[in-house]
């Protein structure tokens, strides 16, 4: 059995027991959503007129957490790794922080849905008789294609700022247009983006950039008026660098990669500082090690770039580093799969292991035993002993050996 089947038995089984309990049941949200798209879901969420404490005492104290309690959501735990969000129908009170509501009133079914963000995220299911309630037209709006805040937008996007940056997510990821109210709204509200937190803003950006279609994402941040307050850099150069723009977005429609790092290298080569992709990363809490990488593919494309002409051994130091297939994937992008300095590097990639990446022939213990006194020099030597050896020019320890005799004589005054 799947992940996905059995996640999906799961959530229809949580529902027969809320309703074996005299509660009403539905599937809610993104899982009604993909559903209805033809899409398996990721993960269901479920709302039932069942109070919280009503949830824990169903489904016992052990297997469910009460991490949102206050906001009438109860995570119910499967038996396996499985787990569903149980929330009470509900509506909001006042957003005083931009992201949650002072109180909860809980409520009906028809009110639950209208305090969601978008009609195609306010439908619900019930997978028991196989019917699909529909309180804010969800679905004519999934059959044209649009997406549309419920109600009025500037109230849905006063609740929750985040909401701004979800519909252009939401718009790129699915291939829908936002409707004219919603966009407008958005347009005018967009410097209040800037009030929501780093990481929440970051994990929304993360979701549009790898995904296949963030050249549109990039388009509609510019369109929306989102792009200035969370990625001034970029705004400045649509508006000031008009081809440097075009490339950009030429970068990202041919990038081939589901890699956070790639598209963040990709999003700002044309900015050509590796200094700003890790200051914009650190900006959207990126991990350190997805920033480190976009860093160093803005470093080293020039080495794809001039691969026909710069030294093998410095070449090949790029070419057997973990992250040369995300440089090439980036090369492949940004230069053109044709490229010399691309042909050349697949080239040199397909040459057996032992000539693409040979063992050293000396280690720093080798050194030490050799009576080399440690120190910075260290390195030094052996990275001229590496050279020499994948330049072909020696091929055992005994030779690399002469090697730093070799060179110990030479800079013995230094």
């Amino acid at each position: 059995m799947s992940q996905d089947t059995s996640q999906r038995e799961f959530a229809l089984q949580v529902v027969h027991q809320l309703r074996g309990a005299g509660y009403e049941a539905l599937w809610a949200g993104g899982c009604v959503r993909d559903q209805l798209l033809g899409r398996t879901p990721k993960d269901y969420d479920i709302a039932t007129s069942a109070r919280p404490e009503q949830v824990r005492n169903l489904f016992g104290h052990r297997r469910t957490l009460a991490l949102g309690a206050a906001f009438g959501v109860i995570v119910v735990l499967g038996r396996k790794t499985e787990q569903i969000e149980v929330a009470t129908f509900r509506s909001d009170g006042a957003y005083v922080d931009g992201r949650h509501p002072e109180g909860v009133t809980f409520t009906t079914a028809e009110q639950d849905a209208e305090r969601r963000d978008f009609t195609i995220n306010g439908i619900f299911y019930d997978p028991v008789e196989d019917r699909v309630i529909d309180y804010v037209c969800g679905q004519q709006d999934l059959e044209k294609n649009i997406l549309r805040a419920i109600g009025n937008p500037e109230a849905r996007f006063s609740e929750d700022k985040l909401r701004m940056l979800r519909a252009v997510r939401f718009a790129t990821t699915l291939g829908f247009e936002i409707d004219k109210p919603t966009l407008e709204a958005i347009r005018a509200m967009a410097p209040q983006v800037r009030a929501v937190s780093a990481e929440r803003t970051g994990s929304e950006l993360r979701r549009l950039l790898v995904h296949a279609s963030r050249k549109l994402g990039l388009e509609l941040l510019l369109q929306t008026k989102l792009l200035e307050p969370l990625l001034p850099e970029l705004d400045s150069l649509a508006n000031k660098d008009l081809p440097a723009w075009q490339r950009t977005l030429q970068h990202l429609d041919e990038l081939e990669s589901n890699s956070l790092s790639v598209a963040l290298a990709a999003l700002l080569i044309e900015c050509q500082h590796a200094k700003l992709v890790s200051e914009i990363g650190r900006r959207f809490r990126f991990t350190n090690k997805e920033i480190g990488r976009a860093v160093w593919l803005v470093q080293k494309l020039p080495e794809i770039e001039k691969a026909v002409a710069i030294p093998w051994p410095r070449l090949q130091r790029v070419l057997v580093h973990e992250g040369s297939d995300d440089l090439i994937a980036l090369a492949n992008a940004v230069l053109g799969p044709n490229a010399p300095g691309v042909c050349e590097c697949r080239s040199r990639l397909n040459l057996p292991t032992e000539k693409l990446n040979p063992p050293p022939l000396l280690t720093g213990g080798d050194l030490l035993a050799h009576g080399v006194q440690p120190g910075p020099r260290f390195a030094t030597l052996l990275s001229h002993v590496r050279d020499q050896q994948l330049l072909g020019h020696i091929s055992t320890q005994k030779a690399a050996l002469e090697q730093v005799d070799q060179w110990l004589n030479k800079h013995q005054n230094n």
